[in-house]
């Protein structure tokens, strides 16, 4: 229950992200460039501060390095999805985190799938997938193809870092999601400028990558040692629906009544599961 909790606070913190991301008005490149450099510098002060830096030798093997490379990948891959896709479609090919986690956890270490989980993650999917076909502008174009192929690296690369992080407890977190950030905000600086980058709305990139972003990833990743990886990825879906009323509420974009339909699915069925994790344990 300690690792449900710390991932809800998370995503909960995790919410006002898309809404931060449409006020800002930059592109991909200076968003993933600002983001990647606020978290990696912050998650590596961080590392020094608390002595985790010291650590980092333990990042040369090999699940060190994936856990490195998959926090690098979810970190500059999900601005591209979202300027290249539409929304809804990006949305769904994220929604199934927690059908990798399940995977990878029982390919890389084993570890057996309840069938509760197999049944709320069928409810969940489906009721992302009504919650987003309300929307009338998706086309399969080739820009479309990329930007869902995108969404589906994000989704892959967060399951598999939750994943890594559950199995592996001696993995430096701090420094390993800090050079993975950084990683991402340095490959993304050499496809900006300064000038392009200090165009935005400054208060929603500060609050975006010094405050959102950080905090809420840190719980994440720690409540991935706390509970199963398929836990953390199905609670981090309320990020897809609870996203949405953020953006309605500060400027107005009405939710359908499929995406408030498919939202009450969500939320209902996840709360169900974590009751019954709660009376099974």
């Amino acid at each position: 229950m300690k690792g449900i909790l710390l991932a809800v606070l998370g995503v909960l913190i995790l919410t006002p992200d898309a809404l931060l991301i449409r006020l800002s008005g930059l592109e991909a490149a200076p968003l993933v460039a600002w983001r990647g450099l606020a978290m990696g510098t912050l998650f590596l002060i961080a590392a020094a501060l608390t002595g985790q830096l010291r650590l980092f030798p333990r990042l040369a093997s090999g699940a060190g390095i994936a856990l490195v490379l998959s926090q690098w990948a979810n970190a500059a891959l999900f601005a591209p999805a979202i300027s290249l896709a539409p929304v809804a479609l990006v949305l769904i090919a994220v929604a199934t985190v927690p059908i990798w986690a399940a995977i990878l956890s029982w390919l890389l270490y084993q570890q057996p799938t309840r069938p509760a989980t197999w049944v709320t993650i069928v409810i969940v999917s489906a009721g992302i997938i009504l919650a987003m076909s309300g929307k009338s502008d998706v086309a399969f174009t080739t820009n479309s193809v990329i930007g869902v192929a995108c969404g589906l690296g994000v989704a892959l690369s967060l399951s598999l870092s939750f994943t890594l992080l559950r199995h592996n407890p001696e993995m430096p977190l701090l420094t390993a999601v800090g050079a993975g950030s950084l990683l991402a905000g340095l490959s993304a600086v050499g496809l900006t400028t300064p000038e392009v980058m200090a165009s935005g709305t400054t208060w929603a990139i500060a609050t975006a990558s010094f405050v959102v972003l950080p905090l809420s990833f840190y719980l994440m990743s720690e409540a991935s040692r706390h509970t199963a990886s398929v836990n953390v990825s199905l609670v981090l879906l309320l990020e897809t629906v609870l996203g949405p009323l953020w953006v309605w509420a500060v400027i107005r974009e009405t939710p359908t009544a499929s995406m408030m339909t498919g939202g009450a699915i969500v939320v209902a069925s996840l709360a169900l599961y974590l009751w019954h994790l709660r009376r099974t344990a």
